[in-house]
């Protein structure tokens, strides 16, 4: 979830979210990374909109903290789109991150998801913003594959698991390291759509408000 700036004199939309990650595996190290990374993921495409008529360049502007103190009266009471909450912990149940919904602003990450430069944060960003996986989950031929598309989706070789190794067997799927946010990602946000108040924001996602307590083997 986010909230969506609009900036007419440098022809610039904003993308605001503010993110605390709380749990026993969060840190404020971390957290600046997670933020980082979905930020660099977002702005790679260095993509534009047309809104009435114009091109506008979107910017995500994505901060992170470490919420040590966070309680879940913070999380239920809410009302600031622009605030986001994650609980990381090391386990997880179903061994997976996610989020409280399309269009949210909570969830839950697996920490080893988070780790080593993967899109795995992007892509449940992703999701806070709207954005379902798509339906075609075979894009053999099509070549990188867009944010969206989840594990076990057909790649060409050079994008999966294992290059050698044929298309759907083990190894042979979409490797989530190696997905990344195309300009198509970005235009399927609906951005043209919003309505921006007399002030020029408007949000983008919607409350889901979970607080999470952390899972247990």
């Amino acid at each position: 979830m986010g909230e969506a700036e609009l900036d007419k004199i440098s022809q610039v939309i904003n993308i605001h979210a503010d993110i605390s990650f709380y749990g026993n595996a969060a840190n404020e190290a971390l957290a600046k990374q997670v933020a980082a990374d979905i930020a660099s993921h977002w702005n790679e495409p260095r993509a534009s909109i047309m809104l009435k008529g114009e091109a506008y360049r979107v910017i995500f502007i994505i901060n992170g903290f470490y919420a040590s103190a966070l309680e879940d009266i913070d999380v239920l009471e809410n009302t600031d789109p622009r605030k986001n909450y994650f609980r990381i912990e090391e386990f997880a149940h179903g061994n997976i991150s996610f989020v409280d919904g399309i269009n949210s602003n909570t969830g839950y990450f697996k920490l080893v998801n988070l780790l080593d430069n993967s899109s795995t944060a992007a892509h449940e960003f992703g999701h806070t913003l709207g954005l379902e996986h798509p339906e075609n989950l075979d894009i053999r031929g099509r070549g990188v594959p867009g944010i969206m598309y989840p594990r076990g989706t057909l790649v060409d070789p050079p994008f999966q698991y294992d290059p050698a190794v044929a298309a759907g067997l083990k190894g042979g799927t979409l490797n989530p390291f190696l997905r990344k946010v195309l300009p198509e990602d970005i235009e399927s946000l609906g951005i043209d759509q919003l309505d921006f108040n007399e002030n020029g924001l408007a949000v983008i996602g919607d409350f889901t408000s979970v607080w999470h307590e952390a899972h247990i083997p």
